[in-house]
Parts: C-alpha cells; structure tokens; sequence
C-alpha cells in the first residue's frame, strides 16, 4: 500500500482569527482523530493536500510536530459554492488492527465480446475489503478479457488479495458484457 508523508501544523482551538490568517496563507484546518488515540487539531497545506494521488488507494503518514501516525484521508469538506477545501479529517488507524475500506477496481484487457459487438458495463467500480493494515492493496485488477457477450462477473468471482477479505455480497454484479443492440429497419409494407 502506498503511503504519503504529509507535514501538519499544530492548531490551537477557539481561535478564528488564526484560522482565517491560516486560510490565507493557503492553509486548511485538519482534524486527526481515532480510536484509543488523542484527537490533534492542525493546518495542512492546500497545496500538499491537492497534490495527493487520486483514484486508488493510500495511507498517509501525518507528522505534528514529529509525532508520526499513519491515517486515511476519511473527508475534505468543501466550501458552499463546491470547490474549495476548507476542512480535512484523518482517520487514525495506528493502533488498528484491521480495517474495512474501498479499494478500487482496475480492469484489464478487452472482452472478448466487446470484439463481437457487445458493450462492456461496469456496475461496481470499488470493492470494500477486510484487511490488517499492511495488507490493504492500491487496487483489485481484474482481467475482463475472457468475457463474452452475456457473461456477468460477480463478487464471488474475484479472488481477494492475500491478507484481504471481501466484504460485499458474493451476489453482487461488477460488470457484464451486454447484448449487441440490434437496430430494426424500417420495412415497407406493400398495399393491395
């Protein structure tokens, strides 16, 4: 599992002139909280924090004042107009043992039926699994290229990652290759 470093400030609380100061000079308000730890209130950069990796999976190692923990980004919450961060919480999970978190799914290969006409659909793009937390993968790859038109995967078709158990309904559809869609032509029809 990846894992990225990120520098925090420490935050005092009750102090909303410091905060709009901090906001200006582009920096946002950090929670870190967890179970059986202390919460740590701080700043994160905005530019650090845009910079972290999307679409996959990761760990982040948040340093106050030298105190390391390793933590999930759990939220960023943005202004009222949508765009702009103005409050991020990480979840601790030092001194967890295991956890359940969405891993994404990365399919790989053409199926073979998208070469026969049909269309390729995915209906789950992420899989919540059970893991220690040096067990937690980037990602689930899934080779789709033995699908043919009408073939469905499911959960249950997808072997975990070692130290990994999923958690979904084995019944779960993730994706199917779907029927050519046949278009009717228009046909005369003769009068007598």
């Amino acid at each position: 599992m990846r894992k990225v470093s990120l520098k925090l400030i420490p935050r005092e609380l009750g102090k909303k002139s410091e905060i709009k100061r901090m906001r200006r000079e582009g920096y946002i308000p950090v929670e870190v909280y967890g179970k059986d730890v202390e919460n740590r209130h701080a700043y994160v950069s905005l530019k650090d924090l845009m910079s972290l990796p999307h679409g996959e999976t990761f760990l982040i190692e948040a340093d106050v004042d030298g105190e390391k923990r390793v933590c999930l980004l759990k939220d960023i919450q943005v202004g009222y107009l949508g765009d702009d961060p103005v409050h991020v919480d990480l979840y601790d999970i030092s001194h967890t043992k295991e956890i359940e978190i969405e891993v994404p799914l990365e399919f790989v290969g053409t199926p073979a039926g998208v070469g026969l006409g049909g269309t390729f659909e995915v209906m789950m793009h992420t899989l919540t699994v059970k893991a220690s937390v040096d067990s937690i993968p980037d990602k689930i790859t899934v080779d789709v290229s033995a699908m043919n038109v009408g073939d469905v995967l499911h959960v249950r078709d997808i072997t975990p990652p070692s130290g990994c158990v999923i958690m979904d309904s084995p019944e779960e559809v993730i994706a199917v290759v779907l029927e050519p869609e046949v278009e009717e032509t228009p046909t005369e029809e003769t009068t007598t």
